[in-house]
């Protein structure tokens, strides 16, 4: 099996070791200073959580536990891919190429000592445009514009191929975060009845760590955030304003570039926007059935479904109906995925 990058979160504390060290120095100060029923009641409950927790340890070892994994690790393989491939498409933005402006290294040369806290710590970062007032509060009024002025973003149909191509992506992994969350729990269901019942309520996460599942994460940091700053020359004051492109405002920044691009590899009316509808459509179309290995979701409730271009955009291909078609995301990876054939400079 593939080693696929595991999305680690930040443990909750009662998941750290220190905490429980804590917890059981309390518990054995307790017991020397606790009356006799007390000391039988919190010795009985220590009981059950050894036995608990001794239980869980000698089940995950067991040879029936490594049976019921064995058996169900093609199915695990297979969300976990799934898992990754959604990975893919989330940071499909990111693969884009972009112009390298190089680095340069900072040196305050002025007379005046302007070494405030927030001066310091204003440092460049990817899509953050350090700016006056004045620019700040314009982005607020005209995003789109400003977003295409100063982050280099040519108001062209390269550019609203790109952004297509990114809309597309998004709207696949928002489909498969459903799914894959209905896959995985489909495989722990299929698995209730040979599971003991303490397993599964009270160790339900060490119980999807030991069968080989990867690590979901359903969140939305994913959406590309252009944003204007402006920071006082003292330090005291600033504004800033964040252009989050999320879906809806996606779809609202194609429909802002196609109203500023004349289309000049198709005809009049021909060309397609990129939007959810349409995707939604073209797979309607095909009817829900992938166009080249004719697995669907009848055979296959939670079967990701992707809208391909058939000649790639980065090879001259159009957002066009009859240059679309639907395509499982295995058979879409195997193809080539769309992610690393575009092109896009910022």
């Amino acid at each position: 099996m593939r080693n696929y990058p595991r999305n680690y979160v930040q443990k909750k504390f009662w998941k750290k070791w220190w905490f429980w060290v804590l917890i059981l120095s309390v518990y054995v100060i307790s017991l020397y200073f606790a009356p006799i029923p007390s000391l039988i009641a919190a010795i009985l409950i220590g009981a059950v959580v050894v036995f608990l927790i001794s239980f869980s340890i000698a089940y995950f070892h067991s040879e029936r536990f490594v049976s019921i994994k064995k058996n169900i690790k093609h199915y695990i393989d297979d969300c976990n891919e799934l898992n990754y491939h959604i990975e893919e498409l989330r940071s499909s933005y990111l693969n884009f190429k972009r112009l390298d402006y190089g680095e340069a290294e900072f040196h305050n040369i002025s007379r005046y000592n302007y070494k405030r806290g927030r001066i310091a710590e204003a440092k460049y970062a990817p899509n953050v445009y350090d700016c006056s007032k004045t620019i700040c509060d314009s982005a607020r009024k005209q995003p789109f514009k400003y977003v295409c002025k100063y982050f280099n973003i040519r108001e062209d149909e390269t550019s609203l191929e790109a952004f297509e191509e990114i809309l597309n992506n998004f709207l696949a992994a928002e489909d498969g975060k459903k799914l894959l969350a209905d896959y995985r729990q489909d495989i722990l269901d299929s698995i209730a009845y040979d599971v003991p019942r303490i397993i599964r309520k009270l160790f339900p996460e060490k119980l999807e760590r030991e069968l080989g599942f990867d690590q979901f994460v359903f969140n939305e940091f994913y959406y590309p955030v252009f944003s204007f700053r402006y920071i006082s020359a003292g330090g005291n004051a600033g504004t800033r304003f964040d252009v989050i492109m999320d879906i809806p405002m996606l779809e609202r920044f194609i429909n802002y570039l196609s109203a500023r691009v004349q289309f000049r590899k198709s005809a009049a009316g021909q060309r397609q926007l990129m939007t959810p509808k349409f995707r939604q459509y073209i797979i309607s179309r095909d009817n829900y059935t992938c166009q080249n290995c004719g697995n669907s979701v009848e055979y296959e409730p939670n079967l990701l479904l992707e809208v391909d271009h058939i000649i790639p955009i980065s090879k001259g291909g159009l957002t066009t109906e009859d240059n679309l078609q639907t395509l499982c995301w295995k058979c879409n990876r195997h193809k080539g995925s769309k992610i690393y054939n575009t092109e896009f400079q910022l």
